[in-house]
């Protein structure tokens, strides 16, 4: 309704959209600056590629968040499935056994920090294949997108009379479709394969032999903070 739409484009929604485009370009950047960080594979290719993994981090950030919400009206205790969430998010970050920074104290807050990030999107944390764990993520992610609308319809029936309800169930259906349409195109057509030359092209010999005195993970970050 038109109501509807002067809610969305109100300051509070400019400012919740601004907000959703900003966590999506964040996991863009730090996916960018990941792959610049390690030598052995391609850079991140600019352009449409980067426009296409902007929108399916976009589309699946949103729609998951508003699918939570949808879960904290249904009940408070919703907090607790998020709290396993993170847990199995920040075991996972020990299972792989993330090298990231420079101290085990800082490693320990950097999985963390992956585990809370988790809870609403997928992002490699090491900079290996991670396809099989995507998969999984993105499966219980289409779960709880479509069955938080559904729960909330069966449990309490009378969010139907709400002005929110439906637009927000639209939002998530369509947006959990495109998101995940998104992904696919991006890993199917435009995902960067193969090995970079770009230590051989810029950096010579004697650059490499300088890199393998150091361990891998200061050249990791060495390179991390440089861009």
């Amino acid at each position: 309704s038109f109501s509807n739409l002067c809610l969305i484009f109100s300051c509070p929604g400019i400012c919740m959209v601004g907000s959703f485009i900003n966590i999506a370009w964040a996991i863009v950047d730090y996916r960018r600056c990941l792959r610049r960080s390690l030598p052995q594979v391609r850079e991140m290719p600019s352009g449409l590629p980067t426009f296409i993994y902007l929108l399916y981090k976009l589309l699946t950030i949103t729609t998951h968040i508003l699918s939570l919400s949808l879960f904290l009206v249904l009940s408070p205790y919703s907090t607790l499935g998020m709290a396993v969430v993170w847990l199995a998010g920040t075991l996972w970050a020990h299972w792989v056994r993330t090298d990231f920074c420079t101290s085990k104290d800082l490693e320990r807050l950097y999985r963390t920090i992956v585990g809370v990030v988790l809870i609403f999107t997928f992002f490699n944390v090491k900079g290996q294949r991670t396809s099989r764990p995507m998969a999984v993520y993105y499966v219980l992610f289409a779960l709880v997108n479509l069955s938080g609308p559904l729960l909330l319809v069966l449990v309490r029936p009378e969010v139907n009379a709400t002005e929110y309800f439906w637009p927000v169930t639209l939002l998530i259906f369509g947006g959990t479709v495109l998101g995940l349409a998104c992904l696919l195109l991006y890993y199917t057509v435009c995902h960067p394969r193969g090995k970079s030359l770009q230590a051989d092209e810029v950096d010579g010999h004697m650059g490499q032999e300088r890199e393998t005195e150091m361990p891998d993970n200061m050249v990791r970050m060495r390179n991390f903070l440089q861009l």
